[in-house]
C-alpha cells in the first residue's frame, strides 16, 4: 500500500525550514502532497502561481531533487482534512519549531480529529539549523532590504529581492 502524506501551508515564501521538514516527510512516505492554501480573505507577497513555481524550483535544487516524482503541488481554499481526503493522504505532516508551535499544532490536530478521524497527524521537529526560519521574518527581513540568503534558496531571495524593488 502507497502512503500519501499531506504538507499544507501558505509557502508564501518557501523557506529552508519548509524544505528541511518535506525532506523529512519523504523519509516517511511514498509520496508527499505540498498543499499551498489560497485563502480569500488573506493577501499572500506572492501569487498562487508564484509560490508553486518557487517550490517547484527549490525541490529541483535541492539535495533530494531525485525524488522530486514523488512529489505534488496543488493548491487548496478550504480546509487540510478536505484536502487530505481529496489527495487520498492518510496523514499530514506539520513543522514544529518549539514548544509555542506544538500548542497550537495540539490543537489544531484535536479539531482536524475531530472532523476527520481517518486522518492522522504526523508532528516532525525542525532541525537546529533551520528552527528560527520562519516565512513571516523572512518577509519582514527582505522588505527591509535584509539579507536573507541563509534562510530561502537563492531563486527565493532572488524573487523576494525582485518584489520588494517594486
Amino acid at each position: 500500500m502507497s502512503r500519501t502524506v499531506l504538507y499544507p501551508g501558505s509557502f508564501d515564501p518557501v523557506t529552508n525550514g519548509h524544505l528541511d521538514v518535506l525532506r523529512q516527510a519523504l523519509n516517511l512516505a511514498d509520496r508527499v502532497v505540498v498543499a499551498i492554501g489560497i485563502h480569500a480573505g488573506k493577501k499572500p507577497l506572492f501569487s498562487y502561481e508564484e509560490r508553486q513555481s518557487l517550490i517547484a524550483g527549490a525541490i529541483e535544487q535541492s539535495e533530494f531533487s531525485a525524488e522530486q516524482s514523488r512529489v505534488s503541488i496543488v493548491g487548496f481554499s478550504g480546509l487540510s482534512v478536505d484536502a487530505a481526503i481529496e489527495s487520498d493522504a492518510q496523514f499530514m505532516v506539520r513543522g514544529l519549531r518549539d514548544g509555542t508551535d506544538l500548542d497550537y499544532e495540539m490543537q489544531l490536530c484535536g479539531m482536524n480529529g475531530a472532523m476527520m478521524p481517518q486522518v492522522g497527524t504526523v508532528f516532525l521537529p525542525a532541525s537546529p539549523a533551520v528552527r528560527p526560519i520562519t516565512a513571516t521574518l523572512v518577509r519582514q527581513i527582505a522588505g527591509m532590504k535584509g539579507d536573507v540568503s541563509s534562510f530561502v534558496p537563492k531563486h527565493v531571495a532572488d524573487a523576494l529581492s525582485r518584489k520588494f524593488q517594486s
